[in-house]
């Protein structure tokens, strides 16, 4: 088949990974291509999220930031336009590392583009890649299907940033996939104004105990429940919620007349909008088990339920939750947020024992301070508690190595997002982790075009890569 256009980098996937991927690449020099499915860029972000903790984790249970570079240029640039709110930390919260500098999506969704116009990436929408070009075991372009009919497009080295590892798979990496029966539940989110917060608040205020607290509990930072509840029962301003969950007495009653599901818990996170508006976006109201990404039979059954639990969860909270009896919905994300694919295995495995011990690595391209083994699960709690939980230890933080995104067996091929190097409990799927690979994957990619290298080269002197990265914002170095 012809090749009909060349590029030195080519980012299959416009979602939190891709976007970050194609404008790092570009600032490296490289001619680059970011191939989209959809018309619209941003992934999880503003398609099939936010995710409630987009921009969450930043900073690690110690007050440290950890989290930089694309995550922290994206967030300043929202919020001098008035589209986010400031890195907000009460006490009660900052201790457990688990805060909110939330942003407007839909505007993240506009300023992305923005983005890739001032930094020269070239864009190709409305395009599904179904296959990789190949010599042997080195990848050398991509397989294009849309309006054009089927495509080939020339590349010195792809990225996949297609969330489910469809292009890593596709090239012969080697993955791993739990089962239909263990795969976590997938959601669809919504969002909703006409919220008396005030009304709201007064209930939180005066019952503490009705919400979950213990996620806010970090094994090694001294706070208690009782501290926790305490942080509750003096919360001024709705902002400094950022996450709710449990409604306990509410929903036994509901339960037992059958006016909520059994998949999920009940709670919301918050949005906020133009002129201090706050919204509540439910990202945990909707989940569906035993639904494969790799099934595309799977993935219908998915959409049509999530929608029925949606409908449940609304009418729910306002017929039951103080404040919410004149809400209305004002979005519902056109298609599901998947938590769990296929991990590619790379040259570095990361586990759970390396997100326990905070530990740090020589070829370091970016920071995490989530805990391992967070899993959802489709039950009224929302989350598996029984699952094993790892958290970095004295509220420190650990490395993603750049090992991660170098696949095995396959050469000038990366990956980013949360199909990296990873076990299934150390998974790197949220969003700030994805922007933070994100953005090593196209630097590094940048680095080895100018190089002339492999991306697997390049494992053996890191250093100017690193460079690139910190140059960018990014925080490698001097935290715990």
């Amino acid at each position: 088949m012809q090749i009909v256009r060349e590029y030195d980098v080519i980012i299959c996937g416009g979602g939190t990974s891709g976007v970050a991927a194609a404008i790092a690449s570009a600032r490296g020099g490289a001619n680059t291509l970011l191939i989209e499915r959809l018309g619209a860029l941003g992934g999880q972000m503003n398609v099939s999220g936010p995710p409630g903790f987009a921009y969450a984790h930043l900073f690690n249970a110690r007050g440290e930031q950890v989290v930089g570079g694309f995550v922290e240029e994206t967030h300043k640039r929202l919020m001098e336009d008035g589209h986010a709110l400031p890195h907000i930390r009460p006490e009660f919260r900052a201790s457990s590392g688990y805060t909110f500098s939330y942003i407007d999506p839909d505007w993240f969704g506009l300023m992305i583009y923005d983005m890739m116009e001032e930094n020269g990436v070239n864009l190709l929408l409305h395009s599904l890649v179904v296959d990789v070009i190949k010599e042997g075991d080195t990848v050398k372009g991509v397989v294009v299907e849309n309006a054009n009919g089927r495509v080939t497009i020339g590349g010195k080295i792809v990225i996949d940033c297609t969330g489910e590892g469809d292009i890593a798979a596709r090239a012969g990496a080697p993955y791993e996939i739990v089962s239909k029966e263990e795969i976590q539940p997938h959601t669809i989110s919504f969002t909703a104004d006409g919220v008396d917060w005030d009304k709201f608040l007064d209930y939180v205020r005066a019952n503490p105990y009705e919400f979950e607290l213990m996620h806010l509990i970090h094994p090694d930072m001294g706070k208690t429940k009782e501290q926790i509840a305490e942080g509750l029962k003096n919360v001024k301003d709705i902002t400094e919620i950022g996450e709710i969950m449990g409604f306990y007495s509410f929903r036994k009653e509901a339960l037992e007349k059958k006016e909520w599901h059994q998949y999920s818990g009940v709670g919301f996170f918050l949005m906020p909008r133009e002129g201090g508006r706050i919204q509540a976006h439910f990202q945990h109201s909707s989940q569906v088990p035993n639904v494969l990404p790799t099934d595309a039979w799977d993935l219908t059954y998915g959409e049509i339920e999530c929608r029925k639990q949606i409908q449940i969860a609304f009418k729910f909270f306002k017929k039951y939750v103080p404040g919410f009896e004149n809400a209305y919905i004002t979005r519902v994300c056109p298609e599901l947020r998947i938590r769990e694919g296929r991990r590619i295995m790379g040259d570095y495995v990361l586990t759970s024992e390396d997100v326990g011990e905070c530990r740090k690595f020589d070829d370091v391209i970016g920071k995490s301070s989530f805990k391992a083994g967070g899993h959802h699960a489709a039950n009224v709690d929302t989350l598996a508690f029984g699952s094993q939980r790892v958290w970095p230890k004295d509220g420190g933080s650990y490395d993603i190595p750049y090992r991660c995104l170098v696949p095995e067996k396959v050469e000038n091929l990366l990956v980013a997002g949360k199909m990296c190097s990873t076990t299934r409990d150390a998974y790197l799927r949220y969003l700030q982790q994805t922007m933070v690979t994100g953005q090593a994957a196209g630097a590094a990619a940048a680095l080895s075009i100018r190089k002339g290298i492999s991306p697997r080269k390049l494992e053996e002197d890191v250093k100017e890569l690193q460079d690139m990265l910190v140059g960018q914002g990014a925080i490698l170095f001097g935290t715990h």
